[in-house]
């Protein structure tokens, strides 16, 4: 199958490539710079951005099929990055030109948690998204992951960096909040078998990981994983008094958190089925060991 893929170059892009490639599938990935997923083999580059509908003309010529893996998780407004730009007019801009250029099959990448009430902007825009995709006429199918880990991630490796460098880690309120992550190759595994799957058109599959934890269970299991038997040394931080400095620092590009970010680990992130492990026979690597063969003792 030919694949066109945006966001190739991104965390998990480059993981669903070379999952696309060890399948035999041929790959075209849209790059806004030449060389953006340099390093893995037989990749076919066309340039343009998902922003600018004018530079999709005829990229998906001869292709099967589409991986919109094309998205953000915070807002650098000055710059037009945007949640309304990244995620809803990205993702209308890819359809149209699917839909022009006769591709039918289409693979969406949203997020765990986007419905339609939801609270923040990020899984509103998503919900945008993928209402778009559900009225396209096309083959689609939406995945929702949870929380994506892997070895080049940037949540883990953060977490166990604080845990190194910190004689304590700050926890924002009790830290009971329920998580549920995903290896990315999983992830990458799951997109790869949707497209050889029938009956995967149609579907919203949740994405996430074999074990449910908290969040402070989570920081003891990295500590673990770094040589800390005890597991993490924590102090909780209460919630009335950082909300607003969170809301009052976010604007600030370097500092860590969002409002948007704390609200959405505070809703926590399980997710309500499996059906997408069923559907698709996926073997579901443990959290543990995926976490130990990447992070440095």
């Amino acid at each position: 199958m030919q694949v066109f893929i945006t966001g190739g170059s991104g965390f998990v892009g480059r993981a669903v490539i070379q999952r696309l490639i060890n399948e035999g599938h041929s790959v075209r990935a849209l790059v806004r710079a030449e060389g953006a997923v340099r390093g893995i083999a037989e990749v076919e580059e066309v340039l343009g951005d998902t922003t600018q509908p004018e530079t999709l003309s005829a990229q998906l010529s001869d292709c099967d099929a589409v991986i919109h893996l094309v998205g953000i998780i915070r807002e650098f407004p000055k710059k037009r990055v945007t949640f309304q730009q990244l995620h809803v007019a990205s993702t209308a801009n890819v359809l149209e030109a699917a839909t022009a250029q006769g591709v039918k099959r289409f693979l969406q990448m949203s997020a765990n948690g986007t419905r339609a009430d939801a609270i923040t902007r990020y899984h509103q825009t998503k919900w945008e998204a993928e209402e778009q995709v559900r009225q396209s006429g096309l083959d689609w199918t939406i995945f929702r992951p949870s929380l994506i880990y892997g070895p080049d991630d940037q949540f883990i490796n953060l977490l166990a960096r604080l845990i190194k460098a910190l004689p304590v880690v700050p926890v924002m309120g009790n830290g009971d909040y329920q998580l549920q992550p995903v290896h990315v190759a999983d992830v990458a595994a799951g997109f790869v078998r949707a497209l050889e799957t029938s009956g995967a058109v149609g579907k919203t599959y949740h994405c996430c990981g074999p074990e449910v934890l908290s969040y402070n269970q989570l920081l003891d299991v990295i500590a673990r994983c770094l040589g800390q038997r005890g597991g993490a040394r924590k102090l909780h931080q209460p919630l009335w008094l950082m909300q607003p400095v969170v809301a009052a620092m976010q604007s600030i590009p370097q500092f860590p958190m969002t409002s948007d970010q704390l609200q959405m680990l505070l809703e926590g992130n399980v997710c309500p089925d499996c059906c997408w492990k069923d559907d698709l026979t996926l073997e579901l690597q443990n959290l543990t060991s995926g976490i130990q063969a990447y992070l440095q003792v």
